[in-house]
C-alpha cells in the first residue's frame, strides 16, 4: 500500500475511484476483534451480541463549515473528533463503546492524503478505546467535505443513564474543566491570518481541546456501572445548554453557583485579556466534551468507587436541581437567568 506522501497519497479521491479507496480504507484496519463476524467489505456488519446487555447507539455527522475548519483543523484532528463526539455519547449513557462504522462524503478536490489523514485520527483513538471500525459508506459531495459516524456500544440493563432520571435535590457535578475548546476556537479564529502560536501552555491546551477533544468514557461506564449517577449528558452544545436538558427533561429547575465552576485557567485568561465575561462564554461554549451528571444525595458515597476509576480527573459539584421550575445561574448573590447554550438553528 502506498503511504501519506507518496505519489498515490497526493491524488485525488476521483482519480482513485471508491473502490481503490475503500480497498486503501480496508488495508490500513486491524484484526478485526473476534465478535465483528462481519467487517468492513460486505452489504452490512454482524455482531455478536454483548451477553446480558444492552445495545447503546448513536450518530453525529461533522460537516466543514460548522463543525470544523480546515484552516485550523488538520485532517488527523478532523478525524479523531468524528469519532470522539460519538464515544462521548456513548459515555454520557453510562455505556462503553465497542463498533463504528464511518461514512465519508468528499469533494472532488479531496486528497487521498487528506483521506489518509483522518484515519490516522479515527484509528489513533479508535485503537485506545479499543472500538472496531466495522464498515461504512463513501460518496461523492457536491458541496462540503462531510464526515459521519454512527458508534454502537453496551450497557448493561438498569444501568443506563439518560436526561431524564434526575430529581429536585439531587447534586449537578461536571467534570473537568469548562471553556477551553470555546476559547481555543476563539484564539484560532482571531489569529486565522498569521502562523502565531498561543503565548501560553494554558491557551495551548484550550486550542489542543478544540482540535481533539477527549470523551470522558471512564467516567461514563463508571457513573452508569456503579449506579452512582442519576441523568448524565455530555457537554457538546455547552454546561448551559446540558444544564437545561437535564433540568427540563427530569422535570426540574437549577440553580448554578457561579462560584464554582470549574472554568479553565485558559479561557479565563483569553476571555478576560478581551474584555468578555469568561464565566458566560465559559458556560455557553460548546465542544468541551466533558459529561454533566446528578447525584441523588443518598448516593454520593458511591463517587468515592467513581474516583478510583478515573484517576485525576477531576469532578466539581456546581449547583443542584430544585423543585422550582427556573433555570438560575446564581453570581455574587443574585440569581439571573441562566443563558442558552449553542443551538445549530
Amino acid at each position: 500500500m502506498s503511504t501519506p506522501g507518496s505519489a498515490t497519497a497526493s491524488r485525488l479521491v476521483s482519480e482513485l475511484g471508491e473502490r481503490g479507496l475503500i480497498e486503501r480504507i480496508r488495508q490500513r484496519l486491524p484484526p478485526p476483534p473476534s465478535d465483528l463476524i462481519v467487517g468492513p467489505g460486505d452489504d452490512a456488519a454482524v455482531i455478536a451480541p454483548e451477553r446480558g446487555a444492552l445495545e447503546v447507539l448513536t450518530t453525529d455527522a461533522l460537516v466543514e463549515g460548522v463543525h470544523f475548519d480546515r484552516r485550523f483543523s488538520s485532517p488527523a484532528d478532523i478525524g479523531h473528533k468524528a469519532l470522539a463526539v460519538n464515544v462521548s455519547d456513548i459515555a454520557a449513557m453510562g455505556g462503553t463503546a465497542r463498533i463504528a462504522l464511518l461514512s465519508f462524503m468528499l469533494p472532488d478536490s479531496t486528497t487521498v492524503d487528506a483521506v489518509d489523514g483522518m484515519l490516522d485520527g479515527l484509528l489513533g483513538l479508535a485503537a485506545g478505546l479499543k472500538v472496531a471500525l466495522a464498515g461504512g459508506n463513501i460518496t461523492r459531495s457536491p458541496g462540503p467535505l462531510v464526515i459521519d459516524v454512527t458508534v454502537m456500544g453496551f450497557a448493561k440493563p438498569r444501568k443506563v443513564l439518560t436526561r431524564s432520571a434526575g430529581s429536585p435535590g439531587d447534586l449537578l457535578y461536571v467534570s473537568g474543566t469548562i471553556g477551553a475548546a470555546a476559547a481555543g476556537l476563539d484564539w484560532l479564529r482571531a489569529n486565522a491570518s498569521g502562523r502565531a502560536e498561543p503565548p501560553t501552555p494554558a491557551l495551548s491546551e484550550c486550542v489542543s481541546r478544540h482540535r481533539r477533544p477527549e470523551p470522558r468514557t471512564r467516567l461514563g461506564s463508571a457513573l452508569g456501572r456503579m449506579r452512582a449517577a442519576s441523568a448524565c449528558m455530555d457537554l457538546s452544545d455547552g454546561l448551559a445548554d446540558a444544564v437545561h436538558q437535564i433540568a427540563e427533561a427530569s422535570g426540574a429547575g437549577a440553580r448554578i453557583d457561579s462560584a464554582k465552576l470549574p472554568l479553565h485557567p485558559g479561557a479565563v485568561e483569553w476571555f478576560s485579556g478581551r474584555d468578555v465575561d469568561p464565566v458566560e462564554r465559559c458556560i455557553r461554549g460548546g465542544d468541551d466534551y466533558e459529561l454533566l451528571f446528578s447525584v441523588p444525595p443518598r448516593r454520593r458515597n458511591r463517587l468515592r468507587g467513581v474516583f478510583h476509576v478515573i484517576g485525576g480527573l477531576s469532578l466539581t459539584p456546581i449547583g443542584e436541581l430544585t423543585g422550582n421550575p427556573t433555570i438560575e445561574l446564581v453570581r455574587d448573590g443574585a440569581a439571573t437567568p441562566l443563558p442558552p447554550g449553542f443551538s445549530h438553528f
